[in-house]
C-alpha cells in the first residue's frame, strides 16, 4: 500500500490537469460547432454577416484556452517542467486533482451552454442585425461563469 500511495501522486495530479484541459476543449469544441452550424445556414444567406458570425462562432472556444491555461500552470506547479514532479505525493496529487475540477467541469458545461447562446444570438443576427450587440452580450454573461471556473482553479493552484 505505500508503493500506492509514494507513486500515485504524479498520476492523479496529472490526470486533473488533463481533464481541465480535455473537457474544457471538448467543450469548445461542442460549443463552437453548434453555433457554426447556425452560423453556416446563416452565411449561405448573407454572405456579409461572415464577420460576426465567425466572432460568435469563436466565444465559445475560450474555455478551451482556459483549460490550456489551467493545465499549464498546474503541471508547472506540480514539477513536471523542472523535473521535481518525482516527489509529489499521494495527497498533494489529490490536491492538484481537486484544484483542476472547477475548469474541468466549468469550461465542459459553460461552453456548451455558450454555444447554444450563440446559436441563438446568430438567429438573432439573421432576423435583426441592429440587435447583434445584444446577442453578444448575452454570451459574455455565460462567458462570466466560465472566468469564475478559472479563477478558482488558479486560486487553488496558487494555494497548494
Amino acid at each position: 500500500m505505500e508503493f500506492l500511495f509514494q507513486n500515485t501522486g504524479l498520476a492523479i495530479g496529472l490526470l486533473g490537469a488533463g481533464l481541465a484541459a480535455c473537457l474544457s476543449g471538448a467543450g469548445s469544441g461542442v460549443g463552437t460547432g453548434i453555433a457554426g452550424q447556425a452560423g453556416a445556414g446563416l452565411v449561405t444567406q448573407d454572405p456579409g454577416k461572415f464577420g460576426k458570425v465567425m466572432i460568435l462562432q469563436v466565444i465559445p472556444g475560450t474555455q478551451g484556452l482556459y483549460g490550456l491555461v489551467v493545465w499549464f500552470f498546474a503541471i508547472l506547479q506540480m514539477g513536471v517542467l523542472d523535473g521535481t514532479a518525482l516527489n509529489l505525493s499521494f495527497v498533494d496529487g489529490c490536491r492538484y486533482f481537486a484544484a483542476c475540477l472547477p475548469m474541468a467541469i466549468g469550461g465542459l458545461v459553460t461552453a456548451i451552454a455558450q454555444g447554444k447562446v450563440a446559436a441563438s444570438s446568430v438567429n438573432l443576427l439573421a432576423k435583426n442585425p441592429d440587435h447583434w450587440a445584444k446577442g453578444m452580450i448575452l454570451c459574455i454573461t455565460v462567458e462570466f461563469y466560465a472566468i469564475l471556473s478559472l479563477l478558482a482553479s488558479f486560486m487553488m493552484l496558487v494555494n497548494i
